[in-house]
């Protein structure tokens, strides 16, 4: 008969089967539910959108796709892009050329001007990423305290693509306090693309953009994201060192404290010119994952 220790009596009687030796240490690299979407992703994204994608352009495709390897060697299996993006959905592809589809998480952004046919626009799209399907898709830079009801027709045709898994989960990202205002309480949202750091750089404001010494409200972003992430939309941030902003890495490092600790964001996208970025956003996350 196996003995019984304390620690068994005391598991026993308090009614626990078993307790681990030590907490499950958390990471960059976890998968995680987006909200109530239905989709998983890993922590950290690799973001191909950096000003614009000129950033990841002008790496070239080879070293490109050396970094874009380098980080899902890493652990990193979810990768964003935009049709904004110049040239970035075929990069993209060519980088991801030969990894089974099913082992990486996909989303991309169309312009939200394009009402007229999306499933035309998400089609191109198909072939330029070559891809069947995509896990997110999201309406680029909303921008009017309106948009939910502006872009009805919008949101109608990726809400039938969604039904025919063209797409598993649809949202938006924004660009200004007045249309994140709008967020909260749109049901339709499975996904919200936000910014976010702990001082405001190139965060929302009632202008639109931060830049330079003008800051967003990081009061007023992290309350409504609070809002969005109680009605189960998933909350990816963006933004967390500043576009590039962030060279003093005391920033970068109370950007990704600030970032965790509000218990909202479930996913954060960076974009990345070199390895050494890539292994230092991974090493900043666990550390403060664990801190």
């Amino acid at each position: 008969m196996t003995p019984c220790t304390r620690r068994r009596f005391l598991h026993t009687s308090l009614g626990v089967t078993a307790l681990p030796a030590f907490a499950q240490k958390r990471a960059a690299t976890d998968w995680v539910p987006l909200g109530n979407s239905g989709v998983k992703v890993t922590r950290l994204a690799f973001g191909t959108g950096t000003h614009g994608g000129r950033v990841q352009r002008e790496l070239g495709q080879d070293q490109f796709t050396r970094l874009v390897r380098h980080a899902y060697d890493s652990g990193i299996r979810f990768f964003e892009s935009a049709d904004n993006y110049e040239g970035m959905h075929e990069m993209l592809a060519i980088a991801l050329k030969g990894i089974p589809r099913d082992s990486y998480r996909l989303m991309t952004k169309l312009k939200w001007r394009e009402t007229d046919n999306p499933a035309a626009t998400l089609d191109r799209f198909r072939q330029e990423l070559n891809s069947e399907y995509f896990d997110i898709v999201l309406m680029h830079n909303v921008r009017t305290p309106g948009w939910p009801t502006e872009l009805e027709r919008l949101r109608d045709g990726m809400s039938e693509l969604k039904h025919k898994k063209v797409l598993l989960a649809h949202g938006a990202s924004v660009h200004g306090l007045l249309p994140l205002r709008a967020f909260p309480g749109t049901a339709w949202l499975d996904v919200a693309l936000c910014r976010i750091n702990h001082n405001g750089a190139r965060m929302d404001s009632l202008k639109g953009d931060s830049t330079g010494a003008e800051r967003g409200d990081v009061t007023e972003v992290t309350a409504r994201l609070k809002q969005i992430s109680s009605q189960g939309t998933g909350v990816i941030g963006m933004k967390l060192v500043g576009e590039g902003m962030f060279r003093d890495p005391e920033d970068r490092e109370a950007a990704v404290k600030y970032v965790l600790g509000l218990g909202t964001v479930n996913a954060m996208t960076m974009g990345f010119k070199s390895p050494a970025e890539v292994d230092e956003a991974i090493a900043r996350i666990n550390r403060n994952l664990n801190g």
